[in-house]
């Protein structure tokens, strides 16, 4: 049989591992397996770009558990978006791209197709399964769900949240010392999420979980108040930006910085309202998400907040390119060789789907089916964690807003 994997969509801490996880579990279960690897994801695959997994391969797989990135390379392409696909020169004009795919796919005499990506990656994936049934392709499209965004329904956990969570904690350690460079510092860390609120949580958590294993010098000042996270704004909970200044500049007043956590996604649907009233154009991408190196929420947050809190120096950091290309760690590699076994298994049955813990069926690991695969799953701004700490900082909940998948 001949096994053909490629990555996809936006890099997580998770991609390096899963193509060496599926190299070394096809070893074991189908060691006469032919298998390759698509370059740069859908564009690799509609192009006929293709590297072959061979035996020196095979062995030097091992290695790869301990990067980040992907070593077969990654791209944003949506299968039906015929438009975009010849812009870019992956087809030619009037060429369906998923005919073109299923094409490749058969002249690869590829029998399964394993798709490592987020909610788009598999939506795509799941186009391309429901193209291949019905116009009479035999071939097994099985996914693995990869986002630091933790936000695919029905999926539990998707592979790299963990580890992005971690690594952006590790990110903010350094960074909050810089409260001591200038007096009155505020401080915006801007952590990845469109529109989910899950990874700017979890890294917050992370890095106060980190913290309270310190061993700190309260005698010079630097002690848990001080380097503490004092705001954590999310896409799910509307912002009172005058409450909060206020909340803010009394938190300035005691402790002389203000450390505030916000995700990407927070506050962009007014953003985008406010850019478009006044005639500006919002860059969208193939999937017609807003770009959001273009909304640039923290720069946004830290205009609004700096006077109001009375900041000599507001500055704003971004953890996400840090987090999202480290290796994976030991949570993410449980949760890895977990899905691969199930992966390889599901593949080897025929059995298409996007493997994840179903969240409707009991939290069972099982490929999922693709019509059931969507994206922009929220934070439960419930879930007790997330509450406790929320009072832990003294901040008010705020209102619950709608998801717009911006």
């Amino acid at each position: 049989m001949r096994v053909a994997m490629l990555t996809a969509g936006g890099l997580a801490p998770c991609l390096s591992a899963a193509v060496a996880g599926l190299v070394q579990r096809y070893g074991e279960l189908a060691p006469n397996a032919e298998i390759i690897g698509y370059r740069d994801g859908y564009a690799g695959l509609l192009t006929g770009t293709s590297i072959i997994i061979g035996a020196e391969a095979r062995q030097q797989s091992d290695a790869l558990f301990g990067f980040g990135g992907s070593p077969l390379g990654n791209s944003r392409v949506k299968l039906t978006n015929a438009e975009d696909c010849v812009r870019r020169g992956l087809v030619k004009e009037g060429q369906n791209p998923l005919h073109v795919a299923a094409e490749q796919l058969t002249r690869d005499g590829v029998e399964v197709l394993h798709t490592i990506g987020g909610d788009d990656t598999n939506i795509t994936a799941a186009d391309l399964a429901a193209y291949l049934g019905a116009n009479g392709y035999q071939l097994t499209v099985v996914g693995l769900p990869k986002t630091i965004d933790n936000d695919v329904y029905p999926i539990e956990r998707t592979l790299g949240a963990a580890t992005a969570a971690e690594e952006g904690a590790r990110f903010f350690e350094h960074i909050v010392f810089e409260g001591s460079a200038n007096p009155r510092s505020l401080i915006i860390h801007e952590v990845m999420g469109r529109s989910c609120g899950w990874l700017a949580a979890a890294t917050a958590r992370a890095y106060r979980e980190r913290l309270s294993e310190r061993n700190l010098a309260p005698a010079f000042g630097v002690d848990r108040q001080w380097l503490d996270v004092d705001a954590v704004y999310v896409p799910e909970l509307s912002v009172d930006i005058a409450g909060e200044a206020s909340r803010l500049r009394v938190i300035m007043d005691t402790k002389g910085t203000a450390n505030v956590f916000v995700s990407e996604g927070a506050a962009v649907a007014d953003i985008v309202a406010e850019m478009e009233s006044t005639g500006e154009v919002v860059d969208r991408d193939a999937f017609g998400h807003v770009r959001l190196d273009k909304v640039n929420v923290g720069s946004w947050f830290s205009k609004r907040f700096a006077s109001l809190v009375g900041a000599e120096k507001a500055t704003v950091q971004k953890s996400g390119y840090f987090a999202r290309s480290a290796p994976a760690n030991d949570e993410d590699l449980s949760l890895i060789d977990a899905m691969i076994r199930q992966a390889v298994s599901s593949a080897l049955n025929g059995e298409t789907g996007v493997i994840g813990h179903d969240e409707d069926r009991g939290g069972v690991l099982r490929a999922i089916e693709f019509p059931r695969i969507k994206g922009g799953k929220p934070l439960d701004v419930t879930t007790q964690w997330f509450v406790q700490m929320l009072a832990d900082l003294g901040q008010p909940m705020g209102q619950p807003m709608g998801q717009p998948h911006l």
